[in-house]
């Protein structure tokens, strides 16, 4: 309870406080039910007395024929300091007498008539009226005859002030013994919190400085439970004292080990919890290095690679024997990218007969991994693209000859109209053919210096060269971009980023949707007194969610599983920052667009100074790694 007081002196001032406060309220509620209930009690005897009488005195008056003796005696029963009202009504209820000076005020009501058919014979009734006011009434009879009814209200403000002031009185004194109980619980825990705070002053002193020992041994100023307790806690820090001057230099090594070691390191008992970890483990698991002490295996790891790395822990617990170079392969932590780990476990012993723990020392081999699969991707790709080249150039050939026929063919055969036509589209394929060719021989032979290079012609050769896949999935293109734009770069990187961002956009478009190609000159925009020229690229497809925005420009990270190989855009952002530009990224997803009324996709916005000086400086960068 965070409102609850943390030390003992309060806690026992809290405590007493709130025990007195509950037995004062409660005896104080005891206290006024009982005066309450004698008030009430002294209340109807009262009435019963006083409407007697007035009844008694009212047949007199009635015998003697004297109403004025009948008002006299009204005014003296509200004369007794108990008694609020009085009147006198004839046997139909109206009211002939009565002490205030506003008779119509104090008129029978339902409640008070309903009384008069359970009246006895000049024995007075006594009742509760409107739920909260005592009123008592007798019978006036004269001989048998019934002349008429006495009522007599109780004064209800003297009752409130009798409880009052029972209550005030009670306040004055609970307010005084608690008081005076506080201060006694104060004096009394002073003689216990203070040899405490010397503990708990002892204990905050070992906690931050284990290795002094200026402050101890403590004092003993008591000789009770706690002047013992102190005394044992001073043995127990001289031995912690002693204990430390032979594992210092033990633990001073192994502490650098487990923080220096570039690789992972962990001990487990035999019952495969966590004793020790080094950060560069906890950060393979992901999981922070506090919590990895006293849990198992399966609380960190997911289930498959857990129990391979328990079973290995417990062969080498059963046999006594090391392990190495074990292949454990998974995913670890919030990241979703798969993890390699090669796996040595050795025991730790304690004596010559005893494995008291197992090491494990883990090196991560997924980035070895990752890039052996993207060294034989790219091989594949690299062995492609010769092939394509070499078919491209090959297809020139008997390419030229087509070409060369047809035009003997239009101008030398005389062909009528229909003939004609098929000529001239047949013209129109090879000249397509020619410039797939072309395209595809430019990617394969890029040039190793930068040159000035039309913008336009970088932007079409790539979108003719996946002119057929725009076509099947009926994606609409949208080209803003003046063709006579050029820009100082390396055309044949630049087409490669080109290419990357036009393929990738492909791949995440849906059947119909759009790509727009929008390419002019602009300012740097972290930088405005740079120029150069800005292109994008946006399509309308399923978008990307923000952790993966974050991770695009990672290397060996796809989206694509068995298709991609993670270095399309981290070689895009590479051959960007070579030009010395920027790359901006923005998506939605369709599940966020949806909600906010817009339209799914991502947009690449690529900027590129156009800076002659690029030149000179692959040339020193060239002349460099020579």
């Amino acid at each position: 309870m965070r409102w609850w007081p943390r030390t003992i002196r309060w806690q026992m001032l809290a405590g007493l406080l709130l025990l007195e406060t509950l037995s004062l309220g409660l005896f104080a509620a005891l206290l006024v039910r009982q005066q309450t209930r004698r008030i009430y009690a002294r209340a109807r005897e009262t009435l019963e007395y006083d409407s007697t009488f007035l009844a008694i005195q009212a047949a007199d008056a009635y015998g003697q024929q004297r109403p004025a003796l009948l008002a006299a005696s009204v005014k003296m029963v509200v004369d007794a300091p108990t008694i609020e009202t009085a009147k006198v009504t004839d046997p139909a209820g109206n009211v002939l007498f009565v002490s205030s000076e506003y008779p119509k005020v104090h008129a029978l009501d339902p409640a008070e008539r309903a009384q008069i058919p359970l009246l006895k014979q000049r024995e007075p009734r006594v009742f509760t009226f409107d739920g909260h006011l005592w009123e008592g009434v007798c019978g006036i009879y004269t001989g048998n005859e019934l002349r008429g009814y006495a009522w007599v209200e109780f004064d209800r403000n003297r009752a409130r002030k009798e409880i009052d002031s029972l209550l005030s009185d009670t306040a004055v004194f609970g307010i005084i013994w608690i008081v005076a109980s506080a201060v006694l619980v104060l004096l009394m825990a002073r003689s216990i919190a203070r040899p405490l705070a010397i503990l708990h002053g002892g204990t905050r002193a070992l906690m931050n400085s284990p290795e002094g020992s200026g402050n101890f041994p403590l004092p003993v100023h008591v000789g009770n439970e706690i002047g013992d307790l102190i005394e044992a806690f001073n043995r127990m820090v001289a031995s912690i004292a002693e204990q430390r001057a032979g594992l210092h230099d033990t633990l001073s090594l192994l502490d650098s080990m487990l923080a220096n070691a570039p690789i992972g390191l962990a001990f487990f008992d035999r019952r495969c919890r966590f004793v020790r970890v080094n950060q560069v483990f906890a950060g393979m698991t992901g999981v922070p290095l506090s919590r990895h002490l006293g849990r198992t295996l399966p609380e960190l790891l997911p289930l498959p690679e857990a129990k391979a790395l328990e079973d290995t822990v417990l062969r080498v617990f059963a046999q006594e024997e090391p392990e190495r170079n074990l292949e454990v392969s998974g995913h670890a932590g919030k990241s979703t990218r798969p993890w390699t780990w090669l796996v040595s476990a050795y025991p730790v012993r304690t004596t010559a007969q005893q494995v008291r723990w197992v090491g494990v020392i883990i090196l991560d081999a997924s980035d070895r991994k990752l890039s052996e699969e993207a060294l034989r991707k790219s091989e594949k790709l690299a062995a492609t693209g010769r092939l394509a080249a070499s078919i491209a150039h090959e297809i020139n050939n008997p390419l030229e000859a087509i070409t060369n026929l047809l035009f003997l063919l239009r101008n030398y055969c005389e062909l009528q109209d229909p003939a004609l036509n098929y000529v001239t589209m047949a013209e129109h394929e090879a000249r397509r053919i020619s410039e797939i060719t072309q395209q595809t021989l430019r990617f394969y032979r890029q040039s190793t210096l930068p040159t000035r290079a039309k913008l336009a012609d970088l932007l079409d050769s790539v979108l003719s060269l996946y002119h057929g896949r725009l076509n099947s999935q009926n994606i609409q293109v949208e080209r803003d971009y003046d063709p006579e734009m050029d820009l100082f770069c390396f055309a044949g990187e630049l087409r490669q980023v080109i290419a990357n961002l036009v393929g990738n956009a492909i791949d995440a478009s849906n059947s119909g949707g759009r790509l727009l190609v929008r390419a002019r000159r602009s300012r740097n925009w972290k930088n405005p007194a740079q120029t150069g020229v800005r292109f994008a690229v946006a399509d309308t497809g399923t978008g990307m969610e923000p952790e993966v925005c974050e991770r695009a420009f990672e290397a060996f990270f796809t989206t694509k599983e068995a298709t991609g190989t993670g270095l399309g855009l981290w070689v895009s952002h590479e051959i960007i920052l070579k030009h010395h530009g920027l790359v901006h990224l923005r998506s939605l997803t369709a599940k966020d667009a949806s909600a906010g009324g817009k339209t799914s996709g991502t947009v690449f916005q690529v900027f590129i100074p156009d800076d002659p000086g690029l030149a000179a400086e692959s040339k020193l960068t060239a002349a460099a790694q020579a």
